[in-house]
C-alpha cells in the first residue's frame, strides 16, 4: 500500500493549506485558518481542480472532526492512559462562565479533583502546563487529565456559571 502524500503551502495572512492525495488519487485538502477555523475541501477525480465539496468548520466543529476520525480510545500514541486508570478529555471553558477572566489557580482543580489541566488551547495557540496565574478566558479549551471521576468534577466547576 503506498504513503498518502501531505504537502502545506502558507497562506500569507489566512493560515496554511494542506492537501493531501489519497492511495485512490483523490485530492483533499484543508485550510487551517489563523482564527482556528477550518476548510475542508474534495476535489472531483475527472478533473482534480474542481472542487466537488467545500465545508467551512467552526474551531468546535473541527475538533469533534478529529475526534471523529481519531478517537482518542483508538490512538495509541495519544495519552493511552485508560489503562493505567486515567482519561485525558478537552473541557471547554464557556464564554459565560465564572472562571471567564479569572486565574487558574482560584478554580483549586487539582486540589479538589485531583485532576490535571496539562494545556490550554486558545485560538490557534497552545499553552501547555498553564501555572496557577494563568488568566482563563472563555472559548478556551482545557485539556484535563485524571481519574473518570476527577475529570467529570473538574468539568462541574469548570461549568460553573
Amino acid at each position: 500500500m503506498g504513503r498518502s502524500r501531505v504537502s502545506s503551502t502558507p497562506l500569507p495572512g489566512i493560515g496554511v493549506r494542506y492537501d493531501l492525495t489519497t492511495r485512490e488519487q483523490r485530492r483533499l485538502s484543508v485550510v487551517a485558518h489563523r482564527d482556528g477555523a477550518r476548510t475542508f475541501s474534495a476535489y472531483r477525480t475527472d478533473d482534480p481542480d474542481a472542487c466537488s465539496l467545500s465545508v467551512h468548520l467552526t474551531p468546535n466543529e473541527a475538533a469533534a472532526l478529529i475526534d471523529a476520525l481519531m478517537p482518542t480510545h483508538h490512538s495509541p500514541n495519544l495519552l493511552s492512559t485508560t489503562e493505567l486508570g486515567l482519561v485525558a478529555e478537552r473541557l471547554e471553558l464557556s464564554g459565560t462562565s465564572y472562571w471567564n477572566g479569572r486565574l487558574l489557580g482560584e478554580t483549586r482543580i487539582r486540589t479538589e479533583t485531583g485532576a490535571s489541566i496539562v494545556a490550554v488551547l486558545r485560538r490557534a495557540e497552545a499553552i501547555p502546563s498553564p501555572a496557577p496565574d494563568f488568566r482563563l478566558a472563555g472559548g478556551d479549551t482545557l485539556i484535563v487529565i485524571g481519574t473518570r471521576e476527577g475529570v467529570e468534577a473538574a468539568a462541574a466547576i469548570l461549568g460553573r456559571e
